[in-house]
């Protein structure tokens, strides 16, 4: 016979996303007071203010197109104050600005010092808006964001694709900013050991600052700006440096627009005083510190200017998800963003270490850090603080709907309009706005891997694994303050090499010298040594070998002669030893995309560094290809080959390119290194595979950089990492407990209501419970007569009737034969007794019940002999009266508002009067369906699970 399997079960319903943010926003509506209070409970002493127009473009319904922009005020912990929708700059943000000081005042906080802004910082006649605007506090300096200074000046360039653009923007930020001495003498000691620990020699503090990263500079570094006078003079002479020419290219295209830079230096001249630091305020804050080469690096997190809150505006972006949003969904989305956003801020601001609860709830911390500290004495979460209360600011949507008239959104979350709001979303598509980008990095920055290049060249041909076109020479004059008068105009360059990583590394930029000196035996005789880009001595013995491998490239033979490879192992032999250290092959790849149209947020769970690989290599059976500058060795392996082959060669009909004939001899030169074990065994050489792609990308950019080494000789520039005479103001250290102000929020926690349940009756159609183990009851029974005897049974399921769940018999209760019921019920103690009621009504436990004498139900129960048994038409006959049902609560009476639901498509009600219908939660609508009725029913049962 054929085995029958049952079947499997329905799947369960997966909860969709629509029904999930639903469910989030009706949470959030319950902690609206809490959150309200929570950001109205946020200082600060520095602040910036910030506006973008971008987020408005999601606000969708009867509020789309009314929100013009969104202005934040943050602080310098990068936490959010206040955040409003406006449908106008200026005048519409007075409100704010007065709710902001009015918030001070009543929380006896100090007034904030500095202001950062992007414009309106100051005025030729008369105060500034802004400085009238804020006149609450009077003492506020007014500063302008160094970024957007730095953005307007560099308007006057013809193109940002011009090659001394990134130069002339590294020495603008050089001319406005000056390092602390102290802080960049210990981070290049760090960094000395550490390249000396990855085998480089020792360098120089010159050698040494080409290998600081922008990174590294702003994580350990202070600096400060360098005085209005000192910032005017330094930028007059950098304009009229590279307005010459000087400042053109190959090309002879001009890098600067002399009539557009004079008037834009004439108008933004007057700013340069908007930009200084304000005197007495400490703008770095000491966060920490660590470990880099052996030496104790502090790290500090920097106050100047409002890049945190352009960052909080692509964050905020992420925080509306969907393409668009309702004004209530947008506004609890904000609302909620706001608060994640300033805990998270506020948690990284303390010096203590985060709890292990972690949520956003102040309720939830609140109870258990009460009830935590009666039981034991302590919190939980000792850095949590109760919000002050909330002082009635409007933020968000509700701010834009002060300024446009509409009626502010009734937030109610029991409200039936509430509900119906939540419930529109739109949730279909994340469509990431390309403007949108991160900013987590400090642009002002010059990063001196890209700015300190060799200013000179012997070679024909450019190297280079990334396309960074910022470095330059430093020439002439070593004033940390002024650069010399350009009369003299030396024609020898000062510090020589240029900004690499550590080595080896892929990135390893700028140009190489080709032509190999005749270097002899002795490496201890200076005038033989040679040293290349890097300024890393011993690269006479790297081109030796070079120089030997590349003539191989002719050999005829599959393998290499003894003698061939005994000399190939006595030139590696006399390589330094950072020359015969391993390839260290740099990661290509990224774990997430953090910017660009493609980014992701969360973390991967693939293996990283798959795809890349797979997309760095000729075809599915190649190996993963490097590019040359990956070690010097085959560097300047490639440089002998590109000058062996500076032209494509004619091959019968068919021409092989230049590229081609390149790696032709090169994996003819690598297959006789790789086959032969006397090689592989003496040395520990690698050379690596290169592929067209690879090969032309590295002698495209090392062209680049060989041409801008040239462009920038004779050009005199500011000193790319100046320093200061004196030190810096001392940093600030971490808060070791939050700031409490004003009176504090009032939590309304819900009411203990433990014990106090109701069971419910459950319906006939379910089967009954499994009964609670048998609890002996105590009888007192009297017979009607003195040979009357008792039988015991054990506990009997009574099977459920109309309305009672099934119950079991009380162990020990007797039932008398013949006995009118009147007259037993009294024999048993504890029994409820209601007057006038029959006992069919009063005991459901006995409602149809077969109280038959004779069936093994009843034997063994307590009859007294001599009285008849009750009938089973007496049960039964009783199961219709009324007076069996229980005793039920009043329900809630249900008040409607409206006479029915109203459609979202087509605005009517949802009655069969007006064509509408439902099945399953799925809403028919006549005006927007194109079926009829019956065909939409007919395709709902069938596509929609029961």
């Amino acid at each position: 016979m054929p085995v029958n399997f049952q079947e499997p079960p329905e799947p369960t319903v997966v909860p969709s996303c629509k029904w999930l943010l639903t469910v989030y926003s009706q949470d959030i509506l319950t902690r609206l007071d809490e959150i309200h209070a929570r950001i109205t409970s946020t200082y600060g002493s520095v602040l910036k203010m910030d506006s973008t127009k971008k987020i408005t473009k999601k606000l969708a319904g009867t509020a789309r197109g009314t929100g013009l922009w969104l202005t934040s005020v943050g602080n310098e912990f990068g936490q959010v104050l206040i955040s409003v929708l406006t449908a106008q700059e200026g005048a519409g943000l007075d409100m704010m600005v007065d709710g902001l000081v009015k918030r001070y005042q009543q929380a006896g906080v100090n007034p904030p010092s500095v202001l950062y802004v992007d414009c309106g910082c100051c005025s030729e006649v008369s105060e500034s808006k802004l400085k009238t605007r804020f006149r609450g506090w009077p003492d506020l300096m007014i500063r302008l964001d160094i970024w957007h200074f730095m953005r307007r000046i560099a308007l006057g360039c013809t193109t940002d694709a011009h090659q001394l653009y990134p130069i002339f923007m590294s020495r603008l930020s050089a001319c406005i900013f000056e390092w602390d001495a102290a802080d960049v003498s210990i981070l290049r000691k760090a960094k000395r050991e550490l390249l000396m620990s990855q085998g480089w020699p020792a360098l120089t503090d010159e050698d040494v600052n080409k290998h600081l990263t922008r990174e590294e500079l702003a994580l350990h570094c202070r600096r400060r700006t360098r005085g209005e006078e000192t910032t005017i003079l330094l930028i007059e002479q950098l304009l009229t440096e590279l307005l010459s020419s000087k400042g053109n290219d190959s090309l002879g295209v001009p890098l600067l627009d002399r009539e557009r830079m004079e008037h834009i230096w004439c108008v933004q001249k007057k700013h340069i005083k908007c930009i200084q630091d304000p005197l007495g305020v400490a703008l770095y804050t000491e966060t920490g510190s660590l470990t880099k080469g052996g030496v104790l690096l502090k790290t500090y997190r920097c106050a100047r200017g409002s890049t945190s809150l352009e960052s909080f505006h692509l964050h905020l972006n992420r925080f509306i998800p969907g393409t668009s949003a309702n004004s209530l969904n947008f506004q609890i989305y904000l609302l909620e963003g706001l608060h994640r956003w300033n805990q998270d801020r506020e948690a990284a601001s303390m010096s203590s270490e985060p709890s292990a609860l972690r949520s956003y709830t102040g309720e939830l911390v609140h109870c258990v850090n009460s009830n935590y500290e009666k039981l034991f004495g302590r919190k939980v979460v000792p850095t949590f603080c109760p919000p002050a209360r909330y002082t009635g600011e409007l933020i968000g949507v509700q701010y834009l709907f002060q300024q446009t008239g509409q009626a502010l959104q009734d937030m109610n979350p029991d409200s039936e309009e509430t509900a119906e709001l939540i419930e529109e979303l739109n949730v279909e598509e994340r469509d990431e706005d390309e403007g949108f980008c991160d900013v987590s990095e400090d642009h002002t920055i010059a990063d001196p891997e890209d700015v300190l290049s060799p200013p000179s060249s012997t070679l024909t041909l450019g190297s280079s694994t990334v396309v960074t076109s910022s470095d330059t020479a430093v020439l002439g004059s070593t004033s940390p303050s002024l650069v010399p008068d350009p009369t003299p105009a030396p024609s020898s360059p000062g510090p020589s090499g240029t900004a690499v990583p550590p080595f080896p590394s892929e990135t390893s930029v700028s140009p190489l010298s080709s032509e190999p000196e005749d270097a002899g035996q002795d490496d201890d005789d200076d005038e033989e040594t040679a040293v290349d880009y890097q300024n890393v001595p011993g690269y006479q013995h790297v081109d030796k070998l070079a120089e030997y491998l590349v003539e191989l490239r002719g050999h005829t033979a599959l393998s290499l002669t003894n003698q061939e490879a005994s000399t190939i192992i006595e030139l590696w032999q006399n390589l330094a030893d950072q020359d015969k250290q391993r390839v260290v092959y740099a990661a290509r790849h990224q774990k997430r995309l953090l910017s660009g149209r493609f980014r992701v947020p969360k973390r991967p769970t693939k293996t990283p560094g798959v795809e890349s690989t797979i997309r760095s290599v000729l075809g599915a059976s190649s190996a993963p290809a490097q590019w040359p500058d990956c070690c010097r060795l085959v560097e300047t392996i490639f440089i002998r080959l590109c000058n062996t082959h500076p032209s494509p060669k004619r091959k019968g009909k068919g021409t092989l390119s230049r590229w081609s004939l390149i790696l032709q001899d090169y994996r003819r030169i690598r297959q006789l290194v790789l086959g032969n074990s006397l090689v592989m065994g003496g040395t520990s050489m690698q050379l690596v595979e290169v592929n067209q792609n690879t090969l032309i990308q590295w002698y495209n950019n090392r062209q680049k950089k060989q041409e801008l080494s040239v462009l920038i000789q004779g050009i005199q520039l500011p000193q790319p990492l100046p320093e200061a005479q004196e030190p810096l103001q001392a940093a600030k250290h971490l808060r070791t407990e939050p700031e409490q102000s004003g009176e504090q929020h009032q939590y309304k926690l819900p009411e203990s209501t433990a014990g106090q349940a109701k069971q419910r009756h459950t319906s006939t159609g379910r089967p009954p419970l499994r009964p609670k183990a048998p609890t002996q009851t105590t009888m007192l029974v009297t017979p009607s007569a003195p040979g009357a005897s008792v039988q015991m049974v054990p506990n009997i399921l009574i099977s459920a009737a109309p309305g009672f769940p099934g119950v079991p018999m009380l162990q020990g209760v007797p039932m008398f034969q013949g006995m009118p019921m009147a007259q037993r019920l009294p024999m048993v103690q504890g029994m409820q007794m209601v007057q006038g009621m029959p006992m069919v009504q009063r005991m459901p436990m006995v409602q149809g019940m077969p109280m038959v004498q004779g069936i093994p139900m009843v034997q063994g129960m307590p009859v007294v002999q001599g009285m008849p048994l009750l009938h089973p038409t007496v049960v039964q006959g009783t199961s219709s009266q009324p007076a069996a049902n229980p005793q039920t609560m009043p329900k809630r009476p249900y008040k409607r508002t409206v006479e029915a639901n109203t459609c979202k498509k087509c605005g009517h009600f949802k009655t069969s009067a007006t064509g509408h219908s439902q099945y399953r939660g799925k809403v028919y609508c006549p005006q927007s369906e194109t079926v009829t009725k019956e065909q939409w029913l007919e395709e709902m049962r069938r596509t929609v699970p029961k």
